[in-house]
């Protein structure tokens, strides 16, 4: 039995000593879905291996009867191993003479060829991997835009993005990640855009994973890239659009493709990234600006009306005469702050909910929550209106951030300042936001500052934060990204 370990052993040269090690190592005749096809052509010995459902049957069967007519037409004195790699038909013919590289191919859905006396090992691309075709993400759908996101195959993400970027600049670097998984991940970006240490340090710290396999995908990815540790905040942003992720790649950003992921990676952002949508720009740049800043009121709505409202709750001669109306109008004997974290509890619950319940069900089960829990909540002193009335404000607000990951950081920020408040009210919500500034400000992203353009102030970037501009006006990319070349448009 072959042992290859860490070693690159060479092709055996007959075929038996390569089935054998198939049999022994890799599971051939006990894992059902391992096959093998022998052929006998001009007398000598050509195996086949191949994985059931990661190829493309009738490719396999046509590249069979190409290779069978060779009988016909060819005398026994000629090459066969040339004639056979001359009759492959198919666009993707590699040589590989290591094992290891041969059984990698094999089990990421291509086929191997061996010809008997040969230590060569011909590698064809016949995969079909098992998926659903483009479609629109449902986290980030737009009125009017595009309606093909990313799936689960790596081959037609990158597909996508190519057929948005039609430029002989743009790169894929394959790598390979895990020692028993050995996931496909393909770096993209623009070569002559690109900052040329980003892609370095991405590609390094990416080939420098040591685990057995990331079946969370880009996830996974994610933690080794950043080590980001229990910071709540997102460090990347993740898209399953297309046009978004071809719009970053002109900008100069980074793109990490994960096979087995509808979600690629962004590198670096910036907190204002998190709170883009496709949306802005799908609009004229008036809407795209309104949609904008009623997307900033709905963020900082989920951050701090409930802490500023139970300030007010707890400290009601901070109010001016003319807003003395806020607050419960109703005495209850659970203190408020209970209210409000039962409450924000509650809408959580409901949120997971609604992730694990089948779509008939979710609309019925919103009804009941909504109409018959929250009415009745009211109607037996567990709640005051206002609790309801603001936390599903708030809770508004943190369904119009775009990016998860950021509105449940926010959430828990939110917690906190609601916390301190409680605790120590008027101080203790000028401390936590002072707190919160801070360390939203210290966060740095592959040396990216994460509070860029407000901190470091830039002007020009700042304004494009704030107000939509049109695409015309928009000649220099983010200075953020280190572009290698900084304008956009030809001048």
């Amino acid at each position: 039995m072959v042992d290859i370990g860490k070693v690159e052993w060479p092709v055996p040269n007959t075929v038996d000593e390569i089935e054998q090690y198939m049999k022994e190592r890799v599971g051939l005749g006990k894992s059902f879905d391992l096959g093998v096809r022998k052929l006998k052509i001009l007398r000598k010995d050509v195996h086949i291996y191949f994985v059931n459902g990661l190829c493309d049957t009738a490719y396999i069967t046509q590249i069979i009867k190409v290779l069978v007519s060779i009988n016909d037409h060819e005398k026994l004195s000629t090459d066969l191993f040339k004639i056979v790699e001359n009759r492959l038909v198919n666009q993707s013919v590699e040589q590989f003479k290591t094992l290891d590289d041969c059984i990698t191919k094999i089990l990421s859905g291509l086929i191997v060829v061996f010809v008997d006396g040969v230590g060569i090992g011909l590698v064809v691309d016949v995969r079909s991997y098992p998926g659903r075709s483009p479609q629109e993400p449902d986290t980030e759908k737009v009125v009017r835009g595009s309606r093909d996101g990313f799936v689960e195959n790596i081959i037609l993400n990158t597909a996508m993005t190519r057929r948005r970027i039609r430029d002989e600049r743009l790169r894929f670097e394959m790598l390979r990640v895990g020692v028993r998984g050995k996931t496909d991940v393909a770096l993209g970006y623009l070569q002559d855009v690109a900052d040329q240490d980003l892609i370095e340090i991405v590609r390094k710290e990416i080939k420098n994973i040591v685990i057995d396999g990331i079946p969370m995908a880009d996830k996974t990815i994610e933690e080794f890239l950043l080590k980001q540790g229990y910071n709540p905040y997102p460090l990347v942003r993740y898209t399953e659009r297309a046009d978004v992720a071809a719009a970053h790649l002109l900008e100069g950003h980074v793109i990490i493709y994960v096979d087995t992921s509808p979600s690629v990676i962004i590198t670096p952002t910036t907190y204002f990234h998190h709170v883009q949508h496709a949306e802005e720009y799908r609009q004229s740049p008036a809407v795209g600006t309104f949609v904008r800043w009623t997307r900033f009121l709905g963020v900082l709505s989920s951050l701090f009306l409930l802490p500023l409202w139970l300030l007010f709750v707890l400290e009601p001669s901070m109010l001016p005469d003319k807003l003395a109306f806020i607050g419960p109008n109703e005495q209850t004997n659970i203190p408020i702050i209970i209210q409000l974290f039962l409450a924000d509890m509650g809408i959580e619950f409901l949120r997971m909910a609604a992730i694990h319940t089948p779509t008939p069900l979710s609309t019925a089960m919103g009804l009941i929550a909504a109409v018959l829990i929250g009415q009745i909540a009211i109607d037996v002193g567990l709640f005051v209106p206002e609790v309801i009335l603001y936390v599903a404000v708030s809770g508004i607000g943190t369904f119009t951030t775009p990016s998860y990951e950021l509105s449940v950081a926010n959430k828990i920020a939110r917690i906190i300042l609601m916390l301190l408040v409680a605790l120590f009210h008027a101080p203790g919500f000028i401390i936590g936001c002072t707190l919160f500034f801070l360390f939203i400000i210290n966060i740095r992203v592959l040396n990216t500052p994460y509070f860029w353009p407000f901190l470091p102030f830039e002007p020009k970037a700042f304004l494009q934060i704030v107000i939509r501009r049109a695409v015309p006006g928009s000649k220099i990319r983010p200075s953020i990204v280190h572009p290698r070349n900084k304008y956009r448009q030809p001048h």
